[in-house]
Parts: C-alpha cells; structure tokens; sequence
C-alpha cells in the first residue's frame, strides 16, 4: 500500500511540507539483489558486451559512476500554477511516467511568501525543481545514471510545466536547457575500454549542443535517428553571440524593416550531425560546400564528368550542377538514410531551383537529369570498377569512357575513429582504383578534417596518421602535386582544410592563376540564378588567391617528421638559395617558399 507521511520542519521559510512515500514492488525490491551481485562482481571483467548509454536493458549502466543530467529554465509561466504544491506534484509524476522513470518517492515544500520547491527520488536517480510565481520562472534538473535518454523527454516538460498565464496579451512561455554527460564512464565500463568517439554524447552533439547553455533557440528537429550505418540529428539554434533573438522575431515581420526585407539573415541556425559530429550547418553550408567543389572545378579546363564519395546532405551535388560543362555528376552515398532525412529537414542543401532555368534541370538537384545518386558502398563502386581485378580489355576500354575528370571525397574524417574511417584513407587497393577512376588530367579532392596548429606534432604522430599515410600514398601511386589549403567559415568550430591532387603539371599550373582569370572563367562557366545574378554565394577569385598558399602551419608539421625532409633545413626555407632535390609531390616547403 502507498504510504503518505507528513512532517512540519522548524524552517522559517517553508509554509507547507508533504511526502509522498511509493511503496517497492517486488521487481524493485529484486534490485537489491542485482545491485549486491554487481558489487560482488564488480572485479570480475568477464560481463557481457552490452554497451552503455545504448542497451535496450533498463538496468543496464545502473551501477557505473555515471549518468545524465538535464537542466531546463522555463519563463513567462502562470503564476497560478507556479505556487500550486498540487498541480506541481501531478506535473512531475506525469513527467516520470511519460519518460518511463521510476518514482520511489517526492517530497515539496510550499514556501512563504510564494514558490514551491520539490524534489522526486527515483530509482535511476531524482528530479527536482523550484519556483518564483511573481518572476514566472520554474528550474528544474533531471538527473539519471540509466540508460535511458534523456532529450526526448523535453517535449513532455514543455507541455507539462510551459504553462501560459490564463490573461490576455501573455507571453509565450519560452524554454532553455542544457544536456551534460556526468561522471566517469572511461576504466568502468564492464567488458573493455570505453570508447568516447563511439558515444555521440561525447562529440559535437555533447559539447556543442546540447551541453550549451547559452542558445535562446535550441530545437531538435530529428533527435537519435537510427539510419541502417549511423546516428542522424538534426538541430535548429539561435545563438545570441551571433544573431539577436528580437531581431528574429522582427524579421518575421511585414513591417517594412531591414530584418522583415531580409530574414536570411537573423534566422536561426540548422545543424546536422552524423554520430554526433557536425557534418554541415545553414550559415557554413556555403563556405564548405563552395571551398570543396569549386576550386578544382575551375582549376580543371574543361570538368564534364564528376563523382563524389559521400555527401549525403545534398549540397556538394547542388555545388556541381552550377557548372555549364557539367555532362555527369555521380554521387555514391551508402547510406539512403541520410539523405532522406535532408531532403525533408535540410531542404534548401538540395534545393536547385534558383538554377533551374537551363536543358534537363529541375527546382530538386537530384531530379537534374545530370545527377546521379548511387545508393552503394563507395568502395565496392571504386574497387569493382576501377580496382586491379577489372583487366579484361573490354573493361578497360569502358572504363576509360567512365573515368571522372574531378573526384570529390566528402565522408569521413581521416582522424575519426571508425573502421570505414581507416579504410578510405589508407587501403592501398582503394586509393588506387580512385587514381586509375580519374582521366589522364584528373583532380582528386578529399576533405581532411580540422586544420592543424602551429605547436601540433607531425601528422603520422599525432591524431591524424591516417591523413598522413594518405598523403604518402597519394605520390607513391603517380598524383603529381598535392596541395593542402584551408577554410575557416563552415562553421565546425575549427577551420577545415582540404586535400587537391593532381594527376599532371599542366593542370597543376592553372591553379595559381590570378583573381582576375578566375573570375572571368567563373563568369563564363557558372551557371547563374533566374535573374541573372551569379548562383555563387562564397567563392569568387580573391578567396581562390586565399586558397593556392598551404597556411604556415602545415609547412611546421611537415618539418617536424621523424625523417625530416632535406628542404626543411633553416638554410632551404629562409633564403640561401640553396638548391635541393625534392621527390616528394607533397612538398608545403617548396610551395610556400619557391611555388
């Protein structure tokens, strides 16, 4: 039977206090027993390989010192209800019931002169919170050391504790929260060595999301969907270091303003996340997208057949299409998932409407009779029809006929750990079908992730071995030059940096061309928008200048190999004259000192 007891504390401020003890089934008594065997086996390594933060078991990740913890701001609430001990308590055993917690007890105070404050054990740990009717504002924190999670209960808090005040004209109840990992998962984890980069808790998502306070806009529009190869989320935030949230709301206005003229401007950000690591957001769409497409387009004289590895959101394709030499552009994406969800959440990284006005075009990219989406593995594509196994001369004639005159690579990160991660930058067989899938003049194009610092160790020595081993790679099978540059506004936190390797000299050499020829061929090769302005929204001839340099940084690290590089004597870099024999095509050295 449930038993309620009743105790008034010597305290002042308190005006009312009341318990509610919930009676333990016998299933709950029965934890007891496992949390006794836990503690008895708790040396023992031998448990099952259940990972934490993702088993179906509601037990599991019970008894690690670890556990998640929501905090959540609400205001513009009803006052009324914001002093009620009652409807509170209902609100709260609501919330536990809906998340699928489990309530052992709660306990609230009516406090003097206003305000309530409660508090709810749990068995996964407790929820609490504390009101100011006269200021509107409930805080309230969730903590759970389970393996439930714990975002898809902020809908629930919304309707349950965003009650608008009952008078006219009040203002929308208006909701901030912050989601943090707590404690220590790392040297606890039954059955092997916690791996941070596998929870996406532990990533961007964690770090700059949902841990972030700061956000007066934070929605999640896909929350920990589950693709057949990945987690997907999608997050729309405002963030008030960069836009104002007043200036939002007046440019949703008609009143004539400039924010009302151009809502471009002040909305807010849309961010997509594969396994918790950002992938693209709405204001570094642009930046990214045009530094990793264009550069190589224009470089090459004539780009008639692309492929690109990746890019699921859409937006490297969209890039593509602006080019009027364009015959056929094939994107080899494994994961259908992904770009289902963009198209219905991520709707302008595929919108080709504004270009659509030329033969075989259409407002959606992939529906240009020129795109051609390839839901395969990238590697089987490649291998299969490129790799050493195809000899038959019939093949090799075919081939010839599909090779690609640029191949863009936007997946994984080099330095991600992830098995697929290793294997599309340093498998031999791989990276060769993708020289031999290029023709004679081809251009290879390959995103490599953060950029490095000027006090970073070597690539092969740091966390980015695996851009390393490619880079070798990439000379030993016959690329000419390669050339890393950089770009610091899409949005990642850090700036990004990309790989381009060229297959002959000749095309090399248009890649130091000036602004001026750049532009002109820009005007002549890119397709523009239906009212005659250019579709191009970054990228013009002054950012190609910013591009053809590799920055200082990656000069350091590459003189800070274990076999350093005869170029990288003080006396070569910083202006002897001396002369020295250079093998290598990767050379930043010779580049930013002899190019």
């Amino acid at each position: 039977p449930t038993t309620y007891t009743f105790q008034q504390f010597p305290t002042g401020g308190s005006r009312i206090n009341y318990d509610l003890l919930l009676a333990r089934s016998d299933e709950e008594h029965e934890l007891d027993n496992v949390v006794k065997k836990s503690t008895e086996d708790s040396s023992d390594n031998s448990s099952d390989d259940s990972s934490e933060d993702g088993s179906d078991d509601p037990l599991e990740g019970l008894h690690l010192p670890a556990g998640q913890h929501l905090l959540v701001d609400i205001k513009n609430v009803d006052p009324i209800f914001l002093n009620s001990e009652d409807r509170l308590a209902e609100a709260m055993i609501q919330l536990v019931d809906e998340s699928k917690l489990t309530l052992l007890s709660y306990h609230c105070h009516g406090l003097v002169p206003v305000g309530v404050s409660c508090a709810g054990v749990l068995l996964e740990s407790h929820v609490a919170f504390h009101t100011w009717p006269t200021e509107g504002v409930i805080s309230m924190d969730l903590f759970t050391c389970g393996s439930g999670k714990l975002i898809p209960t902020l809908p629930s808090i919304q309707q349950l504790f965003g009650i608008k005040a009952a008078i006219e004209d009040a203002d929308d109840p208006m909701m901030m929260w912050s989601h943090k990992l707590r404690g220590f998962r790392k040297g606890f984890v039954p059955g092997g060595e916690y791996n941070f980069d596998l929870n996406p808790l532990d990533s961007d998502l964690g770090a700059e999301i949902l841990g972030s306070y700061d956000f007066d806009i934070k929605k999640p529009l896909v929350s920990d969907a589950e693709t057949d190869y990945q987690t997907v989320d999608v997050y729309e935030v405002l963030d008030p270091k960069k836009r104002k949230l007043s200036d939002y709301y007046k440019s949703l206005e008609d009143d004539g303003s400039y924010e009302s003229l151009h809502p471009e401007f002040y909305g807010p950000d849309l961010v997509l996340l594969l396994d918790g690591r950002i992938q693209s957001t709405r204001y570094g769409d642009a930046p990214y997208h045009e530094s990793i497409v264009h550069p190589a387009m224009i470089t090459h004289s004539n780009p008639k057949r692309v492929a690109v590895i990746g890019g699921g959101e859409g937006a490297t394709v969209r890039e593509i299409l602006k080019h009027s030499t364009l015959e056929k552009v094939v994107m080899i994406e494994i994961d259908e998932g992904v770009v289902n969800l963009s198209t219905e959440y991520l709707p302008e990284w595929q919108d080709c409407s504004s270009i659509a006005h030329h033969d075989g075009c259409a407002e959606w990219c992939f529906d240009d009779e020129r795109a051609d989406l390839r839901v395969e593995d990238a590697l089987a594509y490649f291998n299969d029809n490129f790799g050493s196994s195809s000899v038959s001369k019939s093949k090799i004639e075919t081939n010839e006929q599909e090779q690609f005159d640029v191949l863009i690579m936007d997946c994984l990160d080099p330095n991600d750990d992830h098995p697929f991660a290793k294997v599309l930058y340093t498998d031999d067989g791989y990276v060769t079908s993708l020289y031999d899938a290029l023709t004679d003049d081809g251009i290879l194009v390959v995103q490599i992730g953060e950029s490095v610092h000027s006090y970073s160790p070597s690539d092969e020595n740091g966390s980015f071995e695996n851009r390393s081993v490619m880079i070798k790679m990439l000379g030993a099978i016959g690329f000419k030059s390669i050339h890393i540059y950089e770009e610091s506004h899409c949005e990642f936190g850090a700036p990004w940096t990309t790989l381009i390797a060229f297959k002959d000299v000749q095309t090399r050499e248009r890649w130091y061309r000036s602004p001026a020829a750049v532009e002109l061929d820009l005007s002549r090769r890119i397709l523009p928008k239906k009212d005659g302005k250019t579709s191009l929204r970054y990228f013009d001839g002054a950012t190609m200048k910013s591009y053809q340099m590799p920055p200082r940084a990656f000069e350091d690290i590459y003189c800070r190999q274990q076999d350093k590089p005869e170029e990288c004597a003080e006396s070569v870099r910083f202006g002897s004259g001396q002369e020295v024999n250079v093998s290598s095509a990767y050379s930043p050295v010779l580049e930013r000192h002899f190019a």
